[in-house]
């Protein structure tokens, strides 16, 4: 998958992908999503975001952790 709204500058935010260059990082997008924000009321946080970059940002995600081993607990 090839990513045209994702920058990573290890002079900019120590290499943490952002969207555009804006200095909003990826998880930031993503943690607003899953605390239940809108589309809408991230737009209206962060103006110099646009919808796509809310949408490649959760395609992003979704690509870093597939086929990857994560950390979890396992509950007994």
């Amino acid at each position: 998958m090839q990513f045209t709204r994702i920058t990573v500058d290890h002079d900019q935010m120590n290499g943490i992908p952002c969207v555009r260059n804006l200095r909003i990082p990826i998880s930031t997008v993503v943690d607003m999503l899953a605390d239940g924000m809108t589309e809408k009321e991230i737009l209206e946080a962060y103006p110099d975001l646009e919808p796509q970059d809310i949408i490649e940002s959760l395609k992003f995600a979704a690509e870093a952790v597939r086929e990857r081993e994560l950390p979890f607990v396992k509950i007994a």
